[in-house]
């Protein structure tokens, strides 16, 4: 006896013209095969093989000299690969992406004295110093980067006169212009005290939440970003590694990676925290 009308479709689409497909997974944010760094015949690092997943907030750390500024400048396409292949966003590193916001390190240094913080955030979207536009499509990508690093109040000040908690504020904004999906930051907690290291963290955290933007931050002490990770990649023996933070934050691994007794500390409330270890 044959079913009720419908039954045959009913069985084949269980879910009905309206069920929503599954979400595709988003490509890697950064891909490395085989790749490698060399400058004047010296390698630097080589046999890079890793996946950085989307969305989350990677740190890079080493020792000094291991490479973590050479990987930057791969990934934002402002030196080629010895060997192998870089991929970032899903297509082949190249300089000038718009897909990614750059912080660099010692942001302040490198801009003259009388330039005010909106101008430095307009340069993001403009790329010159000079002629700076005024246009309205520009002017209101300005104004939202400087609302979502909580920088308005302070924005029309020259840089010279601001705290190095606000200038980085104002690095930020300026990688936010044109909405990227992966920033890049270079040491952005460098020469900051205690209160201005936490809240440049917390910001990270939320833009990374709000924005679904990929963070990817080299830093020299890891403990500030603990918390909120989703991997690390280190730079050991000459080659870059991605971990899970259970693998990496290791006794072992840290004294290896620094060269100098590393110990790993849980409190009482679960928190992880490193310390030198004499």
């Amino acid at each position: 006896m044959s079913g009720p009308p419908g039954a045959a479709t009913a069985a084949a689409d269980p879910g009905g013209p309206d069920e929503p497909s599954p979400p595709q997974p988003l490509p890697p944010a950064v891909r490395l095969r085989g790749a490698s760094v060399a400058f004047g015949g010296r390698t630097v690092w080589s046999h890079g093989d890793l996946d950085i997943p989307s969305g989350g907030l990677v740190c890079i750390i080493g020792p000094n000299g291991s490479g973590k500024t050479s990987l930057l400048r791969l990934l934002l396409g402002m030196i080629p690969p010895a060997t192998g292949t870089v991929e970032v966003l899903g297509a082949p590193a190249r300089r000038g992406n718009p897909r990614i916001g750059y912080v660099p390190q010692r942001f302040g240094d490198s801009v003259g004295e009388a330039i005010t913080g909106r101008d430095l955030v307009r340069l993001g979207h403009t790329g010159s110093r000079w002629g700076l536009r005024r246009e309205p499509g520009v002017e209101a990508e300005v104004t939202d980067a400087l609302a979502a690093v909580e920088a308005e109040g302070f924005a029309s000040e020259r840089l010279a006169h601001l705290s190095g908690g606000q200038q980085q504020r104002i690095a930020i904004a300026q990688a936010l212009v044109g909405s990227p999906d992966l920033v890049v930051l270079d040491e952005p907690l460098a020469n900051l005290d205690l209160r201005n290291q936490r809240d440049v963290v917390e910001l990270l955290v939320n833009l990374r939440d709000r924005r679904r933007v990929t963070m990817l931050v080299v830093v020299h002490d890891l403990n500030p970003f603990l918390a909120h990770l989703s991997g690390i990649v280190y730079l050991l023996d000459g080659h870059p590694h991605y971990g899970a933070i259970s693998d990496v934050v290791d006794d072992d691994l840290l004294t290896h990676l620094y060269g100098t007794s590393v110990q790993v500390v849980r409190t009482a409330t679960g928190d992880l925290y490193t310390r030198a270890h004499p």
